[in-house]
């Protein structure tokens, strides 16, 4: 009902005798302003550590943080991430459990060194490398913070773990050391991923692939022994063979090559031997350019490719070609390429596109160093020209001090020039790049240290596994509970092929590996694992710093310093982030993960991290202790615009999250946050936000409302019993506690969309819809302290509390807000008055399922009496649903669930008469009333004036304030 007014200046002025809603909860949020005001306070107040204390001994929940890089501002996508986090503690927190959230940063590494090379360049001594990067990681770590607190994420800010911190820098050491002494750790020559603006290998989960233009090129080798070659084709005295006169005369004079195809022109100057399919069948060519030795089903191919035409004159298998010798391209050009290739058989040559024979460079591919090796080519017997910086050492014949990519023309002309080039053409391929520096980049054999994933020997080992690290990532991964559970069958795939793990860098700002290494043998130390302790401990008093500026005299001593060499290695990175479930849970915040493992309840971060801090922790822990660190992983999607495209400077359609919080308020980038399925891409953009704007706006209303129909109650003396509230406001308690056990199930598997989605219709059908709208004349017209108007407030301010619960993970400030007008009217449990987030979940009565099947069906009643209104309302016969009457007629079921409202049926529907008919089939009838209207109620009655005293009161308006009051029973 709207406010009413008085008629004329002579009458009683009736709108002050009604019951008008008022609350100091603005309808306007302000939330820019606001919500600086609400940081602040959290902060003087130290609510997390109210949190911690008021949670003390309950069953902990833990999230463990994955660390964002201590490196530039945060973007939206950091914010999706970091308000994910925040909304699951915060509904464990109100649950009742010790929810703890420690935030925490990744501050070595790459991302720190460019940095600081970017600031004051390259090559800086590593002293200096180390004191800028700690530093700079300081600085950026207190930006970030305060970005992160702006969006109302509750945590341990005062105290966050950094990986920088010393004793996590030790930690990590004493970490290591239990992975070697698991027999997981060994050293050695391997092809690992280079990137040469790192400076350093990669792993396997720094490298994305993209587009990359190159030059192919057919290359002919020579054989070395044109007889053997042919005994491979023609077995036995070639004299045996049928036509014997013809294929002589055809092969005298000519000389015969392999064929191979490649993309990387810059690997034939260390080509060290061929492959070829031992069940392959290979031809051999007579071709005006000489014998080819071709794939049999590339012939066709390969000829069209080089502008000529040939015969098959004989074919054979790829075993035959076994152990027969090739001459190097160049062989003849320069002395340092007079070198043989052999030819080696191996499974991963195919013939579905090149010639069918594979060029090895061994130090420059994985399955070619796979292959030399097993053949017996020695690790020291391995050519590797490329420098860490890209360029090829400067002894290298004809192309020494090249950049590689530069390289690759001289490269093709030197080979056309000798007529050893037949074929070349530019291609777009897929190539794996760093993902920082999005360049390309490429195998290269170093002497690294590895991870083992499957059997082997370990540098040391005194506590071996049970299982290869392998198998038991691959067993843990089946004991973890995967949201969405496709990140299940991802994970897998990728333990399940990945590669040994390359875990050293040669960079600066790092924790070190501290070995080290016999000048002669290239032996550790017989007393490692005692070093391991010594550094562990120098670094836990003053960091990486310590051990990097200790010589080695005052760890080995003089006797030993003269034979022995300090590896000047460092920890990958994402053995920093990786082994946090120990360094940080178990060390620098003991208490914070659970003491039995695993030691987290969930992992969070984007699905990219599947293959990263998601990967480098399983396989840790794995190897520390057999078992995953985490018991359940959540992946969630990357943040792109309203069209689903990657967000870019250039295109302008960057969101940055300061920009909104200064502008809309973080409650929106919260609200937008939990309203979006974050399983797949979270897409945000202008008019993305505006629609969550309304969102925000129509929840904010209802929360107003209902905060301003309780402001005059006080639970303590003004409660009603539930056996004496009406029904509807019984019906009114079952709805919500049966919408509370909905959205709490959703809170249990992490799932915020569906809520928020449930909270909206609730707001706008449940309650403006249907529950509010019939409430207003209860509350406004009824005496104060009537038990009519006490039971609407009891089921209201039960609602009031428990959607503030609800919506309080996500609209945190606005939920802390109306908590701090309900605490100022003294109206709030003294033990959780401060916060919202010190109260638990409001305890329902289990939902009486007759009373909701009853109103549901009393609803459906009611949006087929208000389509009849409707029409009479477009026609300009009535305007408010009051100004009608309804004549309806119901079937047997339907008329007794009506009629059990009795008088309170008008109600229920908002109109001033309702005709209840028994009858046959459901029929309605609307039309204009034809009473009176009430001046106080706007009912439209027969009964007006039926008090002289009150001319223009309607009976009931006169009992209510004059008499003994009305009586309601239902609605």
């Amino acid at each position: 009902m709207s406010e009413a007014s008085t008629s004329n200046a002579t009458t009683t002025d009736y709108r002050s005798t009604l019951n008008l809603p008022d609350t100091p909860f603005p309808m306007r949020g302000d939330l820019p302003k606001r919500e600086p005001l609400w940081v602040k306070a959290w902060d003087e107040q130290g609510l997390y550590k109210k949190l911690r204390a008021a949670r003390k001994g309950q069953p902990l929940f833990v999230l463990h943080d994955g660390p964002p890089y201590a490196n530039g501002q945060i973007h939206i996508g950091h914010a999706a991430n970091k308000i994910l986090k925040d909304m699951i503690v915060k509904t464990r927190q109100l649950k009742g459990m010790d929810a703890q959230y420690i935030p925490g940063w990744d501050c070595h590494g790459l991302p720190i060194e460019n940095a600081i090379e970017k600031l004051h360049g390259r090559n800086l001594p590593r002293d200096d490398m180390q004191a800028r990067s700690r530093a700079y990681a300081t600085e950026q770590i207190d930006q970030q913070r305060a970005d992160f607190k702006r969006l109302g994420v509750l945590g341990q800010w005062d105290q966050p773990y950094r990986t920088m911190d010393f004793r996590n820098e030790a930690d990590e050491i004493r970490a290591f050391k239990r992975v070697v002494e698991r027999g997981f750790v060994y050293r050695g020559l391997k092809p690992v991923y280079w990137c040469f603006d790192c400076g350093s290998s990669l792993a396997e989960f720094e490298i994305e692939y993209a587009d990359k233009k190159s030059d192919t090129l057919d290359v002919a080798f020579e054989a070395a022994d044109k007889q053997a070659l042919l005994q491979a084709f023609f077995p036995g005295k070639l004299a045996d063979h049928h036509s014997s006169a013809l294929v002589a005369s055809r092969l005298e004079n000519k000389s015969a090559f392999v064929v191979i195809w490649t993309t990387t022109a810059w690997t034939i100057p260390a080509n060290q031997a061929l492959n070829a399919h031992p069940e392959l069948t290979y031809a051999l060519v007579d071709t005006p350019r000489g014998l080819l030795v071709l794939a049999d089903t590339l012939v066709e191919k390969c000829l069209a490719r080089y502008g000529t035409t040939g015969t098959v004159i004989a074919t054979t298998s790829g075993k035959q070609l076994a152990g027969l010798n090739f001459k190097h391209p160049l062989h003849d050009v320069h002395a340092g390429y007079a070198r043989l290739s052999p030819v080696y058989l191996a499974d991963y040559v195919s013939d579905t596109d090149g010639t069918g024979i594979v060029h090895s460079a061994p130090a420059y591919g994985v399955d070619d160093f796979n292959s030399c090796v097993a053949h017996g080519l020695k690790y020291d017997e391995i050519l590797n020209p490329v420098q860490g910086n890209g360029a090829y050492a400067a002894d290298l014949p004809l192309f020494g001090g090249l950049n590689i990519w530069k390289a690759c023309p001289v490269i093709l002309d030197t080979l056309r020039t000798h007529d050893r080039l037949l074929a070349t053409q530019s291609i777009v391929h897929s190539y794996p790049h760093c993902w920082r520096h999005k360049t390309p980049v490429i195998y290269r054999a170093a002497a690294q240290w590895f991870i083992r994933m499957d059997e082997g020997v370990g540098v040391f080992t005194k506590d071996k596994a049970p299982k290869t690290l392998r198998q038991t990532a691959l067993d843990a991964i089946d004991q973890t509970a995967f949201y969405p559970e496709n990140g299940r069958a991802r994970l897998r795939d990728m333990i399940a092929n990945r590669p040994d793990w390359c875990i050293s860098r040669q960079r600066s700002w790092g924790v070190p590996v501290p070995f080290f290494l016999h000048k002669d043998s290239g032996e550790l130390h017989p007393r490692t694992m005692e070093i391991m302790d010594i550094a562990a401990d120098m670094v836990q008093q003053g960091g990486i710093e310590a051990w990097s500026k200790a010589s080695v005299e005052a760890i080995l001593g003089t006797e030993d310093a003269a034979h022995y060499t300090k590896s000047t290695d460092i920890l990958e990175v994402w053995f920093d982030s990786g082994t946090t479930h120990t360094t940080v849970l178990k060390g620098s915040h003991p208490g914070s993960g659970h003491a039995s493992g695993p030691e987290a309840d969930l992992y969070l971060e984007g699905h990219d991290q599947h293959r990263g801090w998601f990967h480098s922790s399983l396989l840790t822990a794995c190897a520390m202790y057999d078992r995953a660190p985490y018991r359940g992983l959540l992946t969630h999607g990357f943040t792109v615009d309203g069209q689903g495209r990657k967000m870019s400077k250039s295109m302008g359609n960057v969101v940055a999250p300061q920009e909104v919080s200064d502008k809309m308020g973080a409650e929106i980038i919260r609200l937008w946050c939990a309203s979006t399925d974050y399983s797949g891409d979270l897409g945000i953009d202008n008019k993305i936000l505006a629609r969550v704007v309304d969102t925000y706006r129509r929840v904010r209303n209802t929360l107003k409302f209902l905060l301003a129909n309780v402001s005059d109650f006080n639970p303590a003396s003004d409660a009603v019993p539930a056996a004496q509230m009406l029904e509807i406001d019984r019906y009114a308690l079952a709805r919500a506690a049966q919408l509370q056990a909905d959205i709490l199930a959703h809170y249990e598997v992490y799932e915020f969309h569906p809520v928020v989605a449930k909270l909206q219709i609730y707001c706008s059908e449940d309650l403006g819809a249907f529950y509010l709208d019939v409430l207003k004349d209860r509350l406004y017209t009824t005496a104060p302290n009537s038990l009519a108007r006490r039971s609407a407030q009891t089921a209201l301010w039960q609602i009031t509390q428990a959607m503030l619960r609800w919506m309080a993970p996500f609209l945190s400030f606005t939920a802390e807000e109306a908590w701090a007008v309900l605490r100022e009217a003294g109206r709030t449990p003294a033990a959780s008055a401060d916060s919202i987030f010190l109260d638990t979940y409001l305890q329902f009565d289990a939902p009486d399922e007759a009373l909701l099947t009853k109103w549901q069906r009393i609803r459906e009643l009611r949006e087929l009496v208000n389509k009849d209104i409707e029409v009479l309302r477009a026609d300009g016969k009535v305007g408010a649903s009051l100004q009608a009457s309804v004549r309806l007629t119901a079937s047997a079921a339907d008329h007794a669930l009506l009629a059990s409202l009795g008088a309170d049926l008008k109600f229920v529907f908002i109109t001033s008469a309702v005709d209840l008919v028994a009858g046959d089939a459901l029929s309605i009838s609307a039309q204009p009333s034809s009473g009176t209207k009430c001046e106080r109620c706007w009912h439209y009655c027969d009964d007006i004036g039926s008090d002289p005293a009150h001319p223009t009161l309607c009976g009931r308006c006169a009992s209510n304030l004059y008499g003994a009051g009305e009586t309601r029973q239902f609605a």
